[in-house]
């Protein structure tokens, strides 16, 4: 089976990498190519819902593919809420387990654009100035700047200096727009 599936992928394209078990698997050093694990249950030693479990730390962000002769619908369901993007019972057709690979690969591609993306917002909030922070957490809460200033001391005119600044250095356009911000780099600016 691994050597039909690996003959498919590389006849579409694919760079491939076979491994005989789990262990062989997890001695490699983890990828950071786009790439995608075809995984069948059943294996040597350790099974693939064991394996998908210890790459849940290891590798968060590789997607997996279960193929199996022997699942049932608890199994299924499990890797599923686990994470995996199909579970396939063996036979299967080749068109299936492309489709489910093109689909592994898309959404690994779009995880990787967010990782960056929350990446350079969490750089541009770490540009901020524990003032400036301050200003922002009331900001995203809604609060009116003269409440803002009411709350940290300083006057309504500093206060729009620094949401002036804070706009400056996330380079957000509008309000709106920077709590969308702090949403997608998973920034929860502590209360002032």
């Amino acid at each position: 089976m691994r050597a039909a599936i690996d003959s498919l992928l590389r006849s579409e394209g694919y760079s491939v990498r076979s491994f005989s078990s789990a262990a062989e698997f997890l001695s490699r050093p983890a990828t950071k190519a786009l790439a995608c694990l075809v995984l069948d249950v059943d294996l040597p030693g350790q099974n693939g819902l064991e394996l998908q479990r210890a790459l849940a730390s290891r590798e968060p962000s590789l997607p997996v593919v279960f193929i199996t002769g022997h699942g049932d619908i608890r199994m299924s369901v499990r890797a599923i809420k686990e994470g995996a993007i199909e579970f396939l019972p063996k036979p299967f057709l080749d068109n299936d387990l492309l489709g489910a690979i093109g689909q592994a690969l898309e959404k690994a591609a779009a995880a990787r654009v967010a990782t960056a993306e929350a990446r350079e917002l969490r750089t541009r909030f770490d540009s901020l100035t524990p003032r400036e922070r301050q200003v922002l957490t009331g900001v995203v809460a809604g609060r009116l700047n003269k409440q803002i200033a009411h709350d940290l001391g300083i006057s309504e005119v500093t206060v729009k200096i620094h949401r002036g600044q804070v706009m400056q250095k996330t380079r957000a356009g509008s309000l709106p727009e920077l709590v969308r911000m702090t949403e997608r780099a998973g920034i929860a600016p502590a209360h002032p």
